[in-house]
């Protein structure tokens, strides 16, 4: 989020800032440990995506390499699950575990989970909002329109409400990414904790970009009430 001027309020967001660095740091540490570990199964992250998406009847999604570290996602446009090169090669218990939750997008899409249909109905305007709000607010707090500031808030409000609905979807998908891994027999009982680990560290970024959101929201509520 920008900070676009510098006032008392901006303490607010200590903590998310801390909060959002120590996610971040807890994801890669997990991600890199337990992409050290190889599965006892010894299957690679792109043939347990191909696998788990042909027994859930999905047939018209691909799964493709994508360069990056962390940049593995579903594309519900192109109805692509696309894996780094490591979890689309490797596999490690990381390299599973992220492949089943990207999966996990595949399979809410099919049967039309609706945050997730919320999310992908919203994002359009959350795009614009995203861009729009911080300078509308600034504009309006500098002519001293309550009106361009309402608006500017408003906006953002809809960037908030994108980070409130993904969070129920990223948990879902980690957690039919985990009974998958269990139930059809992926990973051995012993692995499955060092999975967990990779999701639950994982799912604390999205946690802390929520956090983010909403205390700068908190932050236009409180400089738009002193005008």
């Amino acid at each position: 989020m920008p900070f676009f001027l510098y006032d008392p309020t901006m303490v607010l967001l200590i903590p998310a800032v801390l909060f959002a660095l120590w996610a971040q740091m807890k994801v890669k540490s997990a991600y890199r440990k337990y992409t050290q570990i190889r599965s006892a199964q010894g299957f690679s992250g792109a043939k347990v995506a191909e696998s788990i998406l042909r027994q859930n009847g999905i047939y018209d999604v691909k799964v493709e390499a994508v360069n990056g570290e962390l940049s593995d996602h579903y594309d519900p446009r192109t109805k692509t699950v696309r894996l780094s090169e490591h979890n689309f090669q490797g596999n490690s218990l990381s390299a599973l575990a992220i492949a089943a939750h990207e999966v996990g997008h595949a399979i809410q899409d099919k049967e039309a989970y609706a945050m997730l249909r919320l999310r992908h109905s919203i994002l359009p305007v959350t795009n614009i909002a995203s861009f729009a709000a911080f300078p509308l607010f600034l504009i309006g707090l500098f002519m001293s329109s309550p009106m361009l500031m309402d608006l500017g808030i408003f906006f953002f409000g809809a960037v908030v409400l994108f980070h409130l609905v993904t969070l129920p979807v990223e948990f879902n998908a980690s957690s039919r990414a985990m009974a998958i891994l269990k139930n059809n027999g992926y990973l051995v009982t012993q692995e499955l904790d060092g999975a967990k680990k990779v999701l639950n560290a994982a799912a604390l970024t999205y946690v802390a970009a929520a956090s983010m959101a909403l205390l700068n929201l908190v932050r236009l509520l409180i400089l738009r009430g002193e005008e």
